[in-house]
C-alpha cells in the first residue's frame, strides 16, 4: 500500500465493512481484479474526513458500512472489459433496465475513477447492531431510483439520503448525482495519480 494510504479498519474501528467488490456480490458477478482483501482504505486526508464524518454518524447512533474505498485500477479495467462482452451478463439485478453497454455513458462508472485515486468512497450508514437504514435501494443499482434525488422514493428513504450527505460532505466530500452512496474528496491529494496497488 502506498506509505499515504490509511486502513479504514484502523481510523474507524467500529465500520462494517462490505467491500463487494472482493465478493461474487457484484454487478459483473464475481471477484474483481485487484481485489486480494476486504481491507479497504483511503488516502490520508480522505480517511480523515470519513473518520470525522463517522464520529458524527456515531453521536446520531449511528455506524457507517463501507461498500468500497481505494479502487485499483486494475479493477476499473476489468469492468470496462466486463461491459464490453456482451456474452457475460454477471449479476443482471444489478443493472435491471440499463443496458450493460450503457452504463458508463450514464454515469453508474467512469473509466478514470476518483476510487483509484484514493478519494472516493462508497457508504451508507446503519443502526449499532448493523441493521440497516432504508435508502430506497440497494448500493450498485444502476438504475434511476439509485439517483440521489430520485423522486421516486418515500419521503423517509429520501430524508436518510439527505442526512447520509449532509454529515459526510459536511467533513470536505462532495456527492454525486447518480449514487447516492458515492462520495468524493474535495481537496484530492493526487487528482493525476491513479493508482493500481491491490487491495489487501
Amino acid at each position: 500500500m502506498e506509505p499515504d494510504f490509511l486502513y479504514l479498519n484502523d481510523v474507524i474501528p467500529d465500520a462494517i465493512i462490505d467491500l463487494r467488490y472482493a465478493s461474487d456480490f457484484n454487478f459483473v458477478g464475481h471477484r474483481i481484479d485487484g481485489y486480494l482483501s476486504s481491507r479497504p482504505s483511503l488516502s490520508r486526508p480522505a480517511a480523515v474526513g470519513l473518520a470525522a464524518a463517522a464520529e458524527d454518524f456515531r453521536r446520531l447512533g449511528y455506524r457507517i458500512l463501507i461498500y468500497d474505498a481505494y479502487r485499483p485500477q486494475r479493477a476499473v479495467d476489468h469492468f470496462i472489459r466486463w461491459s464490453l462482452d456482451p456474452n457475460d451478463l454477471g449479476n443482471p439485478s444489478f443493472y435491471e433496465g440499463t443496458p450493460k453497454d450503457k452504463i458508463f455513458e450514464k454515469g453508474f462508472l467512469s473509466r478514470r475513477s476518483a476510487h483509484s485515486r484514493g478519494s472516493a468512497v462508497d457508504i451508507t450508514i446503519v443502526h449499532p447492531d448493523g441493521s440497516p437504514i432504508d435508502m430506497g435501494g440497494g448500493f450498485d443499482w444502476f438504475m434511476p431510483v439509485s439517483y440521489t434525488e430520485c423522486p421516486d422514493i418515500t419521503d423517509e428513504q429520501r430524508a436518510n439520503r439527505r442526512l447520509l450527505a449532509k454529515v459526510v460532505t459536511a467533513h470536505g466530500f462532495k456527492s454525486i448525482t447518480t449514487e447516492w452512496w458515492h462520495f468524493k474528496l474535495i481537496d484530492e491529494p493526487y487528482p493525476d495519480t491513479f493508482f493500481d496497488f491491490p487491495v489487501q
